[in-house]
């Protein structure tokens, strides 16, 4: 019986550590070499999509940005 659960556990462990190294081996998101952002602003978080990214400020704003031009798509204002 404890043979079985040591296999169940030890076999568990593995299934997470293989799902970690395909999920991490993947293609590497990549940042953007530099954000500008609108007069005033300061980054307060960032956050990355398929073809987007984000910047929240510090005055409650989220800014969408395009990922391969850096165009500022939307501006979100948070309340």
């Amino acid at each position: 019986m404890v043979t079985i659960l040591t296999a169940v556990m030890i076999f568990g462990l593995l299934a997470i550590v293989t799902l970690f190294v395909i999920r991490f081996s993947s293609k590497p998101q990549m940042l953007p070499d530099s954000i500008t952002l609108p007069d005033g602003s300061k980054a307060a978080a960032f956050t990355m999509g398929t073809d987007w990214y984000g910047v929240v400020t510090e005055d409650d704003t989220i800014l969408i940005f395009d990922r391969s031009s850096g165009v500022l798509r939307q501006t979100i204002a948070i309340k």
